[in-house]
């Protein structure tokens, strides 16, 4: 039997879904599953994407043009420019939702053997990018009891060496809903400026910040316009992840051109998603408000039910709408696999991602948990009934 790959070998598991198995178990038991463990809106999609979607009148579903269709482009830089973000067209490439943007800013800015620092827990997709890019990611902890603020960043200089090409940021940040400060953001430029790195900038999250602040952005910080490599998405802001729409955002004419080759290869963004996205744009201002007031009602009421538990913690997350949260558990990967094999209440259950794998950190967040309240807060209330009552019973329990 032929031997795979090494690469594919190394490439982890994805902490949200690789329990899914066990979930569809569960179900096909009679068991119905809460789940906690994927960012899946259960709001809908703006009538305007979907009206788009239900219209399209066409003879022949084409390809698009490798960047994306114009008209696109067009609308998301108006878009950019409403948050200040000062864009060209032709800095905007359309992508294959922004999972691809990350991927391919990898692509063509590291070599195998390149470093990479990034701050963890971490969006666990990057570590695989960065695997497929040949390069490594080297972290800088985060703690949940400093409510997963950045680290110092005398800790970021030490880390660097002459292989690190860039630093990494997600904000606000997947998985723990921390929303990085302007005082942290113009440190991680003086380390951007000072070393010469690329900063890759996830800013998928970008409509869910709830501290009142403006938002701040890779491309408010002066002085690093042309080192500043942004990904985005529709996938949350519109609520239609399905569609696989995202972009990647640069002035870096080099580093364009790279780019332009993987998609080039890839031939072309998904024609019907970028329909889609493109009348997504124009979602009314009442839509927006009213997407985003769920949210702040829902991260109100998980968070104060989760530290109502008994040895549960979770800091209040200030951006996107996840948090990290600490169980009294032994083990919060067999714990999760419990409650979808072993556990339920009344018939019911809950899927939630073990922390761990948003770490590179052998050992961090063993007890941790990533939680999505992308449910209604009615479910969002059985859920902590659920979480309670799993708790009470779980075998691995550490609070006595």
């Amino acid at each position: 039997m032929p031997n795979v790959s090494e690469r594919g070998t190394l490439m982890p598991a994805s902490p949200i879904r690789r329990l899914a198995p066990l979930a569809n178990e569960a179900k096909a038991r009679g068991i119905k599953v809460y789940h906690l463990n994927i960012g899946q809106p259960d709001v809908p999609t703006p009538p305007e994407g979907l009206e788009a979607l239900k219209h399209i009148d066409r003879t022949v579903l084409e390809y698009s043009p490798s960047a994306g269709l114009l008209s696109l482009r067009k609308k998301l830089k108006e878009y950019y420019h409403r948050f200040n973000i000062d864009v060209d067209v032709e800095d905007i490439i359309v992508t294959s939702g922004g999972s691809e943007a990350v991927l391919f800013a990898m692509m063509a800015c590291l070599d195998p053997g390149d470093e990479i620092i990034v701050p963890e827990p971490a969006y666990a997709n990057y570590m695989a990018f960065a695997i497929s890019a040949g390069a490594k990611i080297v972290t800088v902890p985060s703690s949940i009891d400093q409510g997963f603020a950045l680290p110092p960043v005398e800790e970021f200089e030490k880390l660097i060496t002459p292989r690190t090409k860039g630093i990494l940021i997600c904000n606000p940040n997947n998985p723990t809903g921390y929303l990085y400060t302007m005082k942290e953001m113009l440190q991680i430029r003086d380390l951007v400026k000072k070393y010469d790195l690329f900063l890759f900038s996830d800013e998928v999250y970008r409509e869910f910040c709830y501290t009142g602040a403006p938002y701040i952005s890779a491309f408010h910080l002066p002085g690093i316009e042309d080192h500043v490599v942004l990904a985005d998405s529709v996938s949350k802001r519109y609520n239609e992840c399905g569609i696989r729409i995202g972009a990647l955002i640069t002035k870096h004419k080099k580093l364009k051109e790279n780019v332009m080759k993987f998609c080039q290869a890839r031939l072309s963004p998904p024609l019907i998603g970028q329909i889609v996205a493109e009348a997504s744009i124009d979602a009314s201002p009442e839509y927006m408000l009213e997407v985003y007031n769920e949210y702040v009602e829902r991260r109100k009421f998980l968070i104060d039910e989760l530290n109502k538990i008994p040895g549960v913690y979770s800091p209040i997350p200030m951006g996107a709408f996840y948090t990290v949260a600490r169980l009294p558990v032994d083990d919060a990967d067999e714990f999760c696999k419990w409650c979808l094999t072993s556990f339920d209440l009344e018939g019911e259950t809950i899927f939630m991602a073990p922390a761990s794998g948003f770490y590179c950190t052998p050992g961090m967040g063993k007890d941790e948990v990533r939680i999505s309240y992308v449910l209604r807060k009615e479910d969002l209330a059985r859920c902590m009934t659920i979480l309670r009552a799993a708790l009470e019973a779980y075998p691995g329990r550490t609070l006595k």
